[in-house]
């Protein structure tokens, strides 16, 4: 006797297997939402925790200020060379013309102009120009 005859097995999509493509189709699209909400609470904690960090050196920073500012001395070397402040009593005198070194600043061009005075300088000049 010989084999009976084998026929091709056709693939053929069962009940069961659309059945199961679905639910995972349902269980994936159900995950989808508070995964990606998971996703960008946790980028919302990262940018915190870094604005965190950013607020902690500011405090620090501000404390090391507020720490110097309560110091007498200080205070006294910033009335002087900030606001040209002196004591009751003493004479001060503004040398013009020359180039502090101590403040860090540097001297005033005298070709440049305030903001102020370009601004007014343009107002000016646009009240100037002749309708058409």
């Amino acid at each position: 006797m010989s084999p009976p005859p084998v026929s091709p097995r056709t693939t053929r999509l069962t009940s069961r297997a659309a059945v199961l493509a679905v639910v995972i189709c349902a269980i994936a699209l159900s995950l989808a939402y508070p995964v990606r909400a998971y996703m960008a609470q946790r980028q919302q904690i990262d940018q915190l925790v870094a604005q965190q960090q950013t607020m902690l050196s500011q405090v620090k920073n501000l404390q090391a200020e507020q720490a110097r500012l309560s110091d007498r001395s200080y205070i006294e070397q910033l009335a002087r060379q900030e606001l040209d402040m002196c004591f009751p009593g003493t004479q001060c005198y503004v040398v013009e013309g020359s180039q502090s070194l101590t403040n860090g600043t540097r001297p005033q061009q005298p070709g440049s102009v305030p903001w102020y005075a370009k601004l007014w300088r343009s107002v000016e000049q646009a009240d100037a120009i002749p309708a058409r």
